[in-house]
């Protein structure tokens, strides 16, 4: 069964940080964040392959670091330097192919509130 499962939400003041965490069933496969924000459509935040190489959206980078423990199945968002534009609803995702990033999506959890007030 096919399972990816975010935790660590909530909410923070503008220059501070929160870790997100999802725990995923598939293995070797590409995983990615992604968030949406209330009335936008959802938006790519940032890619790790299986063996750990990382790419980030533009808005991210240096600010947000994407890890995985494949012994404990899980996916990791750290969020540092935290913006109120950084609110939104986030998302892990794994990739339709294993092994690789294709950029198609097949596998989405259901998603982690993430409020930064200023």
């Amino acid at each position: 069964q096919v399972y990816l499962k975010e935790a660590g939400g909530g909410s923070v003041q503008s220059g501070g940080s929160l870790r997100l965490s999802c725990a995923v069933s598939l293995r070797d496969y590409c995983l990615g964040w992604f968030r949406q924000a209330q009335g936008k459509e959802r938006k790519w935040v940032g890619s790790i392959l299986p063996a750990g190489q990382t790419s980030y959206d533009e808005n991210v980078k240096g600010r947000f670091t994407i890890s995985r423990d494949h012994n404990q199945n899980t996916l990791y968002l750290q969020m540092n330097s935290l913006r109120p534009e950084d609110t939104g609803m986030y998302y892990c995702a794994a990739d339709a192919q294993r092994y690789y990033c294709s950029g198609s999506w097949g596998y989405w959890g259901q998603g982690a509130q993430v409020t930064v007030s200023s």
